[in-house]
């Protein structure tokens, strides 16, 4: 197990307000700080970085998806050195085996006495961030490895159970263009993350900047922002963010229009879905979609959820759990593109009296 990073002498835990108005405030100025230290080492990729930080500070797991050298795992290890987080990189190959991941159970034999016991070797995954590199290269028993320690934050070794370091994240990496020798992820273990982040190409000025500083012999230091105590306390906050019943039912909506194998009672689903899906998202979308928002709104500065904010985080939530069909496939329709058509035609209803009532209590 690697050794933890080093804290900063200077500090400073955040979200000790107990009014939300300034909570969040202190929470938006830690984020742009922090933004600016992973900026001293990662040109661009803004958005990149937002969807990777909401997803941490909503507890939840991203898998990251690009072509080589677009500097995803200095992304990754730089976050965890910001945010002063124990970091562990698990290069996925074909011969990879669960218990590399979650470690296994050795013979230790006491000197003095002679007696033989069983004793632990953790593996890599006890560690607060945890790069999966490369995922779809290893075979289903390996990923599935991983599976409880995402969902139930432990692993079970012989029967024992074993509790993860507390706040975890899995940040996986996956190539879109390379298939050869791959074992796709399944559905069921795609859903266990919650978001779907690509990342693209630098624009012209970025790849400068990026070649500029590579190409030298100093490189840039980051130093902590936060630490695993303020990660946990935004997690909190970001959960007692109150979102209006009008905002839940339009993330409803959205990932209901998906399923094209339950009619819907109006049988008003988008064109788009009847002619390119094969399967729609299920409830942890739902799930995600509100969560997501509400992260995204208080990283904004804001105390409360609108439509706008969950259409902000759609297509991270929603584009790997949707499946297209052979029709998508040869008329080159993908699932961002479906997500775009959802965004465009399912309408916002307004809030009703009720819910703007029980946010103002809130704010007030």
């Amino acid at each position: 197990m690697p050794d933890p990073l080093q804290h900063s002498t200077e500090q400073h835990h955040i979200v000790t307000a107990t009014d939300p108005k300034e909570a969040v405030a202190q929470v938006r100025d830690a984020y742009d700080r922090l933004r600016g230290e992973i900026a001293k080492v990662v040109v661009g990729q803004d958005q990149i970085v937002e969807e990777l930080l909401m997803a941490m500070f909503c507890g939840g797991h991203a898998l990251v998806v690009g072509v080589p050298g677009l500097a995803k795992t200095l992304l990754i290890s730089t976050i965890a050195r910001s945010i002063s987080l124990s970091f562990s990189r698990v290069q996925f190959t074909p011969d990879l085996m669960p218990s590399d991941i979650t470690g296994t159970e050795v013979i230790e034999e006491d000197k003095t006495t002679g007696a033989r016991e069983l004793r632990f070797v953790k593996g890599p995954i006890f560690a607060n961030v945890i790069l999966a590199d490369e995922i779809n290269r290893t075979p289903p028993k390996t990923q599935a490895a991983l599976l409880e320690a995402m969902q139930e934050h432990q692993v079970t070794v012989s029967g024992v159970q074993h509790r993860l370091p507390e706040p975890f994240f899995v940040l996986a990496t996956q190539n879109p263009i390379e298939q050869e020798g791959t074992y796709p992820l399944p559905e069921a273990q795609l859903d266990r993350f919650m978001f779907n982040v690509l990342i693209s190409y630098p624009g012209e000025e970025e790849e400068v900047e990026i070649v500029r500083r590579t190409t030298t012999t100093t490189h840039a230091q980051t130093e902590p922002v936060l630490d695993g105590a303020d990660v946990q306390r935004v997690q909190h906050l970001v959960r007692e963010c109150p979102v209006p019943d009008h905002v839940i039912r339009y993330a409803l909506r959205l990932v209901r229009a998906t399923r094209i194998k339950e009619d819907s009672e109006d049988n008003r689903k988008p064109q788009i879905v009847r002619d390119y899906l094969a399967w729609g998202a299920g409830p942890r979308a739902s799930q995600n979609l509100v969560l997501a928002a509400k992260a995204r709104a208080v990283l904004a500065g804001s105390f409360h959820v609108t439509p706008d904010h969950i259409k902000a985080v759609a297509y991270p939530v929603l584009r790997h759990r949707i499946i297209t069909n052979f029709n998508a496939e040869a008329d080159g329709v993908t699932t961002d593109a479906v997500v775009a058509q959802l965004l465009k035609e399912i309408p916002v209803e307004g809030g009703s009296e009720a819910d703007r009532k029980r946010l103002s209590t809130v704010m007030n």
